[in-house]
């Protein structure tokens, strides 16, 4: 799986984690999906993704988005 993937992936997975945890446990867990989702969306006008950067250094195989 490239990169740009396991990004989309981890990012999908991070918002509906927070949003059943602010389901079952508290509203505050919303804080964190916004989180994720303004850090996408910088990462669309800027390039940078802390994410991205861990993930290249596990040794995930480069994608066409986040070189």
């Amino acid at each position: 799986m490239s990169l740009d993937r396991v990004i989309f992936a981890f990012a999908g997975l991070m918002i509906l984690a927070s949003l059943a945890l602010a389901h079952l446990h508290s509203a505050y867990w919303l804080l964190f999906t916004t989180f994720v989702g303004v850090n996408m969306l910088q990462a669309a006008f800027t390039g940078f993704c802390p994410a991205a950067m861990i993930f290249k250094k596990l040794g995930v195989t480069p994608g066409k988005a986040f070189n």
